[in-house]
């Protein structure tokens, strides 16, 4: 599931030319926005934003905390800062604060992601796995194999956990959906998922049609908040 940066061609593991393009167009595209929105949130042109994009080159770090802002993530999402480090290793920042986060808000945010972790329990015990969702009418669903780990929540109460984590600045939101787990075999009902899944496929591969659906008894949020900018 990790997301690693191409290598160099004499295997140092340094990042390919264009990593910082393609993490650009790849968080642009997947916010729904076109070079031209993105082009006036930072004050500048939609021609350089696809000089950005396309071309490898360095940018000044004023305009690379812009287009982090503008992209709703951070300088170090974009230049690829956290690829290989472990989450969350960072000390606290500066007057941290625990939030509650409303229902309204736990939805908005689950939605703006794609991957949560599915707690199961099986003959060997609790697991977490995670996967590939999409939220659609309130219920998280998933599309895994019937002989998979992901597939052992159908027929019980399970708990799906999405969250974020801003490492550069200590920072971030968790949101816990509890419910009762069911397989979709309907063929109309699992045409809208298909429908509403649009390119979103299990990253893992493979033959994965049993659409599992979570209907949401009990949904809760926090949300870690710094005097961080």
């Amino acid at each position: 599931m990790t997301d690693r940066s191409k290598t160099g061609a004499d295997g140092d593991g340094a990042p390919a030319a264009g990593d910082f393009g393609r993490r650009v167009a790849a968080r642009r595209e997947y916010l729904g926005l076109s070079r031209g929105d993105v082009a006036l949130r930072t004050a500048s042109a939609p021609g350089y934003i696809e000089y950005v994009e396309t071309q490898p080159g360095s940018h000044g770090m004023g305009f690379v905390v812009r287009l982090a802002h503008a992209l709703e993530t951070t300088v170090d999402e974009l230049t690829g800062g956290t690829v290989d480090l472990p989450p969350g290793a960072g000390r606290a920042a500066g007057h941290p604060r625990l939030v509650e986060i409303d229902q309204d808000e736990c939805w908005r945010l689950i939605g703006s992601r794609g991957v949560g972790r599915v707690v199961v329990s099986d003959e060997g015990g609790p697991a977490v796995y995670p996967v590939n969702y999409v939220c659609v009418e309130n219920r998280i669903a998933y599309r895994t194999s019937p002989d998979s780990g992901p597939a052992h929540a159908v027929g019980h109460e399970t708990a799906f956990e999405v969250d974020h984590i801003d490492d550069a600045f200590s920072r971030g939101w968790s949101v816990l959906v509890v419910g009762a787990a069911d397989a979709l075999t309907e063929p109309r009902d699992v045409a809208v998922l298909e429908n509403e899944a649009g390119t979103v496929t299990p990253w893992a591969g493979g033959e994965r049609d049993l659409w599992v659906v979570v209907t949401a008894g009990r949904v809760t949020g926090r949300r870690i908040e710094t005097d961080a900018p």
